[in-house]
C-alpha cells in the first residue's frame, strides 16, 4: 500500500523527530504522496514564518521528493459525503483535514498522521500513527 502524508508528518520530519524519520527511511521504497492540501498548509507556514524564503524553497523540496495529489471531481464528491455522514452523526472535522481524508480514500492510500483524534471518525479511511519521538500516547501504528 502506498501513502498520504499528513501535514504534522511532514513537520516532524523538518524538525528532526527520529521517529518519523527513521520511518521514512523504513518505508522508503514506498510510494508516497501529499495532498494539494498539505502543500498549501506548508506553504502558508513557510509564508508566516521568520524565514519565508528559505521555507518556501524548503516547501519545493518537499513538493519534488512527494508527488501532491490534486483535488478532483470524485474526491470533492466523496468530501461531500463525508461530511454530510459525520455532520448527521454530530461528528463534523475541519474542511481542510476531511479533505485529506476524502483524498486518501479515493486514491486508495493509507494516510500517515498523528492526528487521530479527527481522522479516526472517518469510517473506510486506511490510517497508520507514527509518533513523535517524545510523544508515548502515540506509540505505534493504528489501521482502522
Amino acid at each position: 500500500m502506498a501513502y498520504l502524508i499528513d501535514t504534522d508528518i511532514i513537520i516532524y520530519s523538518l524538525k528532526g523527530d527520529k521517529a518519523v524519520q527513521q520511518w521514512l527511511l523504513d518505508t522508503q521504497d514506498i510510494p508516497k504522496f501529499i495532498s494539494v492540501i498539505t502543500y498549501g498548509e506548508l506553504i502558508y507556514g513557510a509564508k508566516k514564518s521568520t524565514h519565508p524564503t528559505k521555507n518556501i524553497a524548503t516547501t519545493n523540496r518537499i513538493a519534488e521528493l512527494f508527488p501532491i495529489i490534486d483535488i478532483n471531481k470524485g474526491i470533492i464528491e466523496l468530501f461531500g459525503d463525508l461530511k454530510a455522514k459525520l455532520e448527521f452523526a454530530g461528528t463534523r472535522i475541519e474542511d481542510m483535514d476531511l479533505m485529506i481524508a476524502a483524498t486518501a480514500i479515493y486514491m486508495d492510500l493509507s494516510l500517515v498522521t498523528n492526528n487521530t483524534r479527527h481522522f479516526s471518525r472517518i469510517d473506510d479511511l486506511q490510517l497508520e500513527t507514527w509518533q513523535k519521538e517524545n510523544d508515548q500516547s502515540l506509540k505505534g501504528s493504528n489501521t482502522i
